[in-house]
């Protein structure tokens, strides 16, 4: 493992999960590595490609309670908008009882 990966998994845990599943679009298209490492960023508070209203609301959600929704893209080397093509999304339940990774089409 490089050091910044190991640097990127020292970070401190900010939300949690709860129950984490994924969707068949997900299994099915999606490396298992880069579903872990989305997870591990959403978990941190990295809310991925999300706009800066989405990651504001992302922030209050955190700290009153909330549905968190965070972006990321499938392949880091290709342009993602955080909807649509080459599009991951994870969403974690306002009660924190489950947190979903899908696919924006799956939505």
């Amino acid at each position: 493992m490089s050091h910044s990966a190991q640097v990127r998994n020292l970070r401190p845990v900010v939300l949690q999960l709860g129950r984490v599943v994924a969707t068949r679009g997900v299994i099915e298209s999606v490396a298992l590595e880069r579903i872990q490492a989305c997870i591990r960023d959403h978990a941190c508070g990295d809310w991925g490609v999300v706009c800066a209203a989405d990651r504001a609301e992302n922030d209050r959600a955190l700290r009153r309670g909330g549905r968190i929704l965070s972006a990321y893209a499938i392949d880091p080397s290709l342009r993602c908008e955080g909807f649509g093509v080459n599009t991951l999304w994870i969403i974690t339940e306002a009660d924190r009882r489950a947190t979903t990774v899908l696919l924006p089409e799956e939505y």
